[in-house]
C-alpha cells in the first residue's frame, strides 16, 4: 500500500475523519438558523465538502429538510457513507459526489448552504473561502471548521510548529477578517471542545492502531503513520488550550 491507501485503511473504521462531534454538528445548525423551513417550503440545497465516511452528513440529513451533496475525493469514504446512510434509511437525502475540493463539478449557486468540517484547511481556508463562495446562492450560508488560535498569547514551540504544518493559523478575529474581505457577513463563531479532539477523534483512532499494524504487517510505513499520529496527540495533550477548531457561520453577502 501506498501512504494514502494507509490512511484510508486506518481512517475509514472511524465514525469521523477529524475532530467534531454530533452535538456541534447540531449546534452549529442551531446556530446557523437552519431549523426554520424555507418560506417557498422547499428543502435546503446543502453540500457537504470534505464530508469523509459522512458524520456530518448523516447529523444534518437527520435534522433538516434537505437535499444534501457529500463531497469527498476518496471513494472508499464516500461508500462507506453510502452504507451508514442506507442504514439509517437516509440514502435518498444524501447523493455522493467524487470530487476534489479545489475543483468542484458545480454551477455558480447551486447551494443554499456549504458545510465543511475539518477539510478545508486542504486547500487553505482563504482559498476554500474565496473559492466556494461562487457555489453559494445569494443570502447562502456558509459553515466551516477552521484550525485558529485561541488566545492572542501562546509558546514558542507551538507557535513554530503550527506556523510550519499550517502557516494560515490565524487568531478568530483573522479568520473573521478572511471572511469578510472574501465577501461574507459573520453570523456565528464558537471554539469545537477538547471531547472533540479526545473522546470523538483521538481516544477511537488510538484504539484503532493494533489493528491496523496487524493488518500491515507493522510495516515501515505503517508503523510511520501511527507514529506520526502520536505525535498529533501528544502535541494536543500538551498545548490544546492554545489552538482547536472553530466553527464559523457566515452569510454570502
Amino acid at each position: 500500500m501506498d501512504e494514502l491507501e494507509l490512511l484510508i485503511d486506518l481512517h475509514i473504521g472511524g465514525e469521523r475523519q477529524g475532530p467534531g462531534s454530533d452535538a456541534n454538528t447540531l449546534r452549529a445548525i442551531e446556530s446557523a438558523g437552519l431549523k426554520t423551513p424555507r418560506p417557498d417550503g422547499h428543502p435546503l440545497r446543502i453540500a457537504d465538502i470534505g464530508c469523509g465516511t459522512g458524520a456530518s452528513t448523516l447529523v444534518i440529513a437527520r435534522e433538516l429538510h434537505a437535499e444534501i451533496t457529500a463531497v469527498d475525493f476518496i471513494p472508499e469514504f464516500l461508500q462507506k457513507l453510502e452504507q451508514n446512510a442506507a442504514a439509517a434509511g437516509l440514502e435518498e437525502r444524501i447523493r455522493t459526489v467524487c470530487a476534489s475540493m479545489d475543483e468542484l463539478p458545480f454551477e455558480e449557486g447551486s447551494f443554499d448552504v456549504i458545510w465543511s468540517e475539518g477539510a478545508v484547511y486542504n486547500m487553505g481556508f482563504e482559498n476554500g473561502v474565496r473559492e466556494w463562495r461562487r457555489f453559494l446562492a445569494p443570502g447562502g450560508l456558509l459553515v466551516v471548521t477552521e484550525l485558529s488560535w485561541l488566545g492572542a498569547d501562546r509558546p514558542a514551540a507551538i507557535q513554530a510548529h503550527w506556523e510550519n504544518e499550517y502557516p494560515e493559523i490565524d487568531t478568530v478575529s483573522g479568520k473573521l477578517g478572511v471572511l469578510e474581505r472574501h465577501g461574507y457577513v459573520p453570523k456565528a463563531y464558537f471554539a469545537l471542545p477538547e471531547d472533540c479532539w479526545t473522546e470523538q477523534y483521538y481516544a477511537p483512532m488510538q484504539a484503532r492502531f493494533e489493528a491496523f499494524l496487524e493488518r500491515n504487517a507493522r510495516s515501515e510505513q505503517a508503523v510511520a503513520i501511527v507514529e506520526a499520529e502520536k505525535g498529533e496527540i501528544a502535541l494536543y495533550q500538551a498545548y490544546g488550550d492554545y489552538y482547536g477548531y472553530g466553527m464559523y457561520v457566515a452569510a454570502k453577502r
